[in-house]
């Protein structure tokens, strides 16, 4: 490794890391490709992909976390960093701006139209005869059968607590690491994962509820998929972001972070807001609207 110096830039020396990282890639891709078509072997080549990028990802992080502790990044490269994760969560606002928009598309333009608004009445004289432009809908033909909307209330209500509360607590657990009060912070930090897993969990019950007494599926239309598409990649997101909250909680006990420095954790505090403000947003024009 190059010696740290303040005027210098650090840059990494050579990793194996993105090779294999590709190898991963390549399985993850050539098994589900196989499975999806049928193959015996297509899963376990799948799960053998997912392996390597745990792999990969367990050992680049803990080179990385390596390098930050040595004391080989100054301010310039941790500002680099910060950079790097404004652009990172802002590609994901624009990933799910995608889904809100085509939710907005499907509501406020292809149902109207399709139900004969005053600009198209042919349109459902001609095609569509009789269908109603209501929300929620599985669209023209009755996609997927009947099925129940899912509520605001219940475990939605419950989860949008959760993530309101889990906002607090990470906030609380930042403001201790700022105030040298570790004990605080590894409170609060876990408390922030715990929230983030228990929100997680209860999306689970709320799609076993959703498929086996709802019969509100993927297959239900325009309704049910952009209800399990924004509401699956949302919870995909949560997952990930609580599984770096675990992380960081063992880096805390470790000792890691000081006042001066620590954009590790202020990097996934930035990402845990990130998707507590999509969920409000979901929770508002899914459940509600």
């Amino acid at each position: 490794m190059t010696t740290h110096t303040e005027d210098r830039y650090y840059v990494p020396h050579g990793s194996h890391w993105p090779i294999v990282g590709s190898a991963g890639l390549l399985l993850l891709m050539v098994g589900v490709s196989s499975w999806l078509n049928g193959g015996d072997a297509g899963f376990y080549v799948m799960m053998a992909g997912v392996a390597v990028i745990i792999f990969m990802i367990t050992g680049w992080f803990g080179t990385v976390i390596g390098e930050s502790q040595a004391g080989l990044y100054n301010l310039q490269v941790d500002h680099s960093f910060r950079q790097g994760m404004f652009w990172f969560i802002f590609s994901e606002v624009m990933f799910f701006a995608a889904f809100f928009g085509a939710l907005f598309y499907a509501r406020n333009m292809s149902i109207p139209w399709l139900g004969g608004s005053s600009n198209n009445f042919f349109t459902n004289l001609l095609l569509w005869q009789g269908y109603e432009s209501t929300w929620p809908t599985n669209g023209p033909g009755n996609v997927g059968g009947d099925y129940e909307a899912m509520p605001p209330f219940g475990l939605p209500l419950i989860n949008t607590v959760l993530l309101l509360t889990s906002s607090i607590t990470v906030t609380i657990a930042h403001h201790s690491l700022l105030a040298g009060k570790r004990a605080r912070l590894a409170i609060f930090l876990a408390a922030t994962l715990l929230l983030g897993f228990t929100f997680v969990y209860l999306q689970g019950v709320e799609y076993i509820e959703a498929y086996e007494h709802m019969n509100l599926k993927l297959t239900s239309g325009i309704y049910g998929s952009t209800f399990f598409m924004l509401t699956g990649f949302h919870g995909m997101h949560v997952t990930i972001g609580a599984i770096m909250l675990t992380i960081i909680f063992f880096r805390v006990l470790k000792g890691h972070f000081t006042r001066e420095k620590h954009f590790a954790f202020e990097a996934v505090a930035w990402y845990w807001h990130f998707v507590d403000v999509v969920w409000v947003g979901l929770y508002v024009f899914v459940y509600w609207m």
